[in-house]
């Protein structure tokens, strides 16, 4: 799928790509959802979870960026380069969560990113536009924590299926 470069583009792909993941991640049988296997070490839930969290991030720094802040990014205590850190403390918070936590919580993270993108105009791609952004913009991360994201994990849970010998379409 072709990047989104605006506003209605990237509500086009992440509410397409969200929805795609659900879809596939309905195949599963609800017996295998929790079984390591998805991406190393990570079930299905896992996968999910890890979304939410990044949903969570981009919420905070889109809120402190808001509000005049510098949010400390990718995490306070974090570096862009220290990514996969991050990601194994993500995982160890989230997973204990239940299948229906983290669904409901993936589901409203979903709806108040979208929220948050429909309320810039044609400045949401604009790069350097916002102090907190640095040389990008918010959309550029907005389609990191969306449908990028989607992307990735659409294609992990396609070999996931795969392995189980689920067709995924």
């Amino acid at each position: 799928m072709t990047r989104p470069t605006n506003r209605l583009e990237l509500l086009d792909a992440a509410e397409q790509g969200y929805r795609e993941l659900l879809d596939l991640v309905d195949r599963a049988p609800p017996s295998d959802r929790a079984t390591p296997g998805v991406c190393e070490h990570w079930s299905l839930k896992d996968l999910l979870a890890h979304l939410r969290a990044w949903h969570l991030l981009f919420l905070g720094w889109e809120d402190e960026g808001r509000t005049g802040g510098q949010p400390e990014m990718p995490a306070p205590g974090f570096t862009w380069r220290m990514t996969p850190e991050l990601n194994a403390d993500l995982y160890e918070e989230s997973k204990n969560d239940t299948w229906d936590e983290v669904v409901l919580g993936l589901d409203t993270s979903h709806r108040e990113v979208c929220e948050v993108v429909s309320s810039y105009g044609d400045d949401l791609f604009e790069k350097c536009r916002y102090p907190w952004t640095g040389s990008t913009s918010v959309g550029s991360y907005a389609v990191s924590a969306t449908s990028s994201h989607y992307e990735w994990a659409c294609r992990l849970v396609r070999g996931y299926l795969k392995d189980l010998d689920i067709a995924a379409a």
